[in-house]
């Protein structure tokens, strides 16, 4: 379920895996979060950058891990080149927080500052659709993340 509130963007999924192995393949973000993917996310303090053609560039830094739990990442720099706004998620906050939900888990993913009033929203929640509700729960439930 994707929420959309004047706040910021929301989409909840359920797993059927442990939040220990929900934490493993979010830390593995370049075999679910396709396109160019260098560094790691696996730590609190490790960098990585996702880049795809001229459309998406950003870099995250691990601000919390802890696994089973909470993870976030903060964007520390970006470049979008569908938008005119120059770097529409610097400053914003990725939110993985994870719980025990029966035999799986339950991820709660919002994206701190990925507000409707942002020019990229309409294809960002798209695109967060696509990577969170599509390719991550893949990834995690057979071990093979969805293609662009």
């Amino acid at each position: 379920m994707t929420t959309q509130t004047a706040t910021d963007y929301t989409t909840t999924i359920d797993l059927d895996r442990s939040p220990d192995d929900v934490t493993a393949a979010i830390a593995d973000v370049g075999r679910w979060w396709l396109g160019d993917v260098t560094g790691a996310a696996d730590r609190v303090g490790a960098e990585f950058t996702y880049r795809y053609r001229d459309l998406h560039d950003s870099t995250q830094r691990v601000t919390e891990f802890e696994p089973g739990r909470r993870i976030v990442w903060d964007v520390i720099d970006s470049e979008l080149g569908f938008v005119d706004e120059p770097d529409p998620w610097t400053g914003t906050r990725i939110v993985f927080d994870l719980q025990p939900s029966g035999a799986g888990t339950r991820l709660v993913f919002t994206h701190e500052g990925l507000t409707p009033a942002k020019e990229c929203y309409d294809a960002c929640s798209a695109g967060w659709d696509h990577f969170v509700v599509g390719s991550l729960r893949r990834f995690v439930e057979t071990g093979a993340g969805l293609p662009l």
